[in-house]
């Protein structure tokens, strides 16, 4: 336990002395040198120098050793899968892109995936051998009963029977899959503006709609892995969706996923935007809704925050959430102005009233939850010095 409370404080505040730890865990002196010279014979600490500068005699600080593990985490979505490799501290020591649209039709997905991981590996100067663990974030879910995945149609290749066998006869090192949107609430949790919750709702509006649910500090993820997939959610003031998983779409995702802002742009009159994809449009059309005051880009930003705050509405009906979280692509381009009226149209429509907050996790929030997952359980096995 003191060994791992020292791992613990090293990873928080970075470089630490003997004697600081010492305070920080309440051991004696002669005590946290053994702790010290214990991890350091075990390769999970090594000296980084003193500290020179400070009043006093120069006292030697510790670290934990980077190079104790490595974990890799995929993010992927129909465009692409983007990888990173992180050592032991969190740093991201290596990163790889690979576009999957126009990819040869024959090659598997497994081919996919160990491309994008090598790219990350190799760039981080490392062997695909020196990843402990990998975690790779997919929409939808892989149903714990029978290992495919569901409310995902519009990710090609990964709906076989056989992928979960194929990924693991290609990866060598334990493998776990994770939903999308989960993994960017992970991150939150860690590093963002969930900290110090145990009870928060994300929201993520990017490529498509979808929640995250943690309640009581952990994720509920359903007895499928479908909790969460709000952007089938049934909502006034939308079409009802039926067979909503051959349409891949719903009532929720009809009225403000974002596919709906150049609709609105139509509606209302706002200029054409420059080309690009629909989501990119969509993106700019926000962000530029964001800046107005008046006028149609306004009437935009109120519309689309008022579809948001709709879906909100029956979550927080449902599950009394003390946080809300607003992430995605999609709400970040409107920020603190479309914050702000879907806190206030959620004041009206629901009878409890969650703070909601921008994400703070800004670059790549899947992937970061990816790293931050895969980390925890790598760290509980390296540090634990016991066995």
């Amino acid at each position: 336990m003191n060994d791992r409370a020292a791992l613990d404080l090293l990873l928080e505040h970075g470089p630490l002395s003997r004697t600081r730890i010492g305070k920080l865990t309440g051991l004696s002196k002669p005590t946290a040198s053994q702790l010290l010279a214990r991890l350091e014979a075990a390769g999970l600490v090594v000296a980084t120098g003193t500290t020179e500068g400070r009043p006093g005699p120069n006292a030697q600080l510790y670290a934990v050793n980077s190079r104790a593990a490595h974990v890799a985490g995929l993010d992927v979505t129909p465009e692409r899968i983007r990888a990173a490799v992180a050592d032991v501290t969190g740093d991201v020591v290596g990163e790889f892109e690979v576009r999957t649209p126009g990819r040869r039709a024959a090659e598997s997905v497994a081919h996919q995936v160990t491309d994008a991981l090598d790219g990350a590996v190799k760039a981080a100067h490392l062997v695909r051998s020196d990843l402990h663990r990998v975690v790779i974030g997919t929409p939808g879910a892989f149903d714990p009963g029978t290992g495919r995945l569901r409310y995902a149609s519009h990710l090609p290749g990964w709906h076989s029977p056989a992928l979960l066998d194929e990924l693991a006869a290609a990866l060598p090192m334990p493998v776990e899959y994770e939903n999308d949107v989960n993994l960017a609430a992970i991150a939150e949790q860690r590093l963002g503006a969930a900290r110090g919750h145990d009870d928060f709702v994300l929201l993520w509006n990017e490529g498509g709609l979808g929640a995250a649910l943690v309640i009581g500090g952990r994720l509920h993820r359903g007895f499928t892995g479908g909790a969460g997939e709000v952007g089938f959610l049934p909502v006034p003031g939308a079409p009802l969706v039926r067979h909503v998983t051959k349409a891949n779409s719903g009532g929720f995702q009809e009225l403000a996923g974002g596919q709906v802002v150049p609709r609105l742009a139509r509606e209302y009159g706002v200029p054409d935007m420059p080309g690009g994809t629909p989501i990119e449009v969509a993106i700019a059309l926000v962000a530029r809704a964001a800046e107005a005051d008046e006028g149609p880009y306004r009437q935009l930003l109120e519309t689309f925050a008022t579809g948001l705050a709709t879906g909100l509405a029956s979550l927080v009906a449902v599950l009394d959430p003390e946080l809300v979280v607003l992430s995605g692509a999609l709400i970040a381009a409107g920020g603190e102005p479309l914050r702000e009226l879907v806190q206030t149209e959620l004041g009206e429509l629901a009878a409890s009233r969650p703070r909601l907050v921008i994400g703070e996790v800004d670059r790549h929030p899947v992937l970061r939850g990816a790293l931050e997952s895969a980390l925890a359980t790598t760290r509980d096995e390296v540090f634990d010095t016991s066995r």
